[in-house]
């Protein structure tokens, strides 16, 4: 049985919440910022959630990726970071 791989471009993409949820970055914030108001450019730097429809594909993609919660198991020692 081969290794199971991440997808090292999703990986950088996206990150998993504690709850198991998948969290990206807004899109359309990268240049053209002066035609976008203050309140739009605000909303932009914020994350968002995937679609719902598309977090099964994103977490196939991610198959070993950690949330806060499941980086270590219950007694384990974990270095301070």
């Amino acid at each position: 049985m081969p290794k199971m791989r991440t997808n090292r471009s999703a990986a950088k993409r996206f990150k998993r919440t504690g709850s198991g949820k998948v969290k990206r970055a807004h899109a359309y914030a990268r240049h053209q910022m002066s035609a976008k108001s203050r309140k739009a450019k605000r909303h932009l730097r914020k994350s968002t959630l995937v679609a719902a429809a598309d977090a099964p594909a994103v977490r196939r993609m991610l198959p070993i990726s950690r949330t806060k919660s499941a980086a270590a198991p219950i007694g384990c020692a974990v270095r301070p970071d």
